[in-house]
């Protein structure tokens, strides 16, 4: 799986439209920050046909466990940035698959046609 940064959505703005770099950096920098600002101020975020971005709260516990010391601490509630997909946007990667899922898939049904001996079990 390949990333595509900031400066990757910069440059592909760029080959679209006669604008510098820098100008197109700070929309998208100034973008992401209205983003983040709303988000901390409790607000939904909703881009139609791409997705919604809001805060959701997780429940916290009064025994969890640090899974790099093992040891036991509490957890307060808290907020996460949560985003789900659009219609449009869903639409748009259903079909795709990377290889080693494909492979995965591939070989989930040859074990299943393996564990079958045959006796209906």
């Amino acid at each position: 799986m390949d990333k595509f940064t900031k400066a990757d959505i910069v440059d592909a703005i760029y080959n679209k439209i006669s604008t510098e770099r820098r100008e197109i950096r700070e929309v998208v920098d100034l973008f992401l920050e209205e983003v983040k600002a709303a988000l901390a101020s409790d607000k939904i975020i909703e881009l139609r046909g791409f997705g919604t971005f809001e805060v959701r709260i997780r429940k916290g516990r009064q025994k969890a466990r640090n899974p790099k010391t093992g040891e036991l601490v509490s957890v307060n509630s808290h907020g996460t940035a949560s985003f789900r997909a659009g219609r449009d946007l869903r639409k748009d990667v259903w079909n795709i698959k990377r290889e080693n899922q494909a492979e995965h898939e591939g070989q989930a049904v040859i074990n299943d046609k393996a564990a079958d001996n045959g006796d209906g079990i």
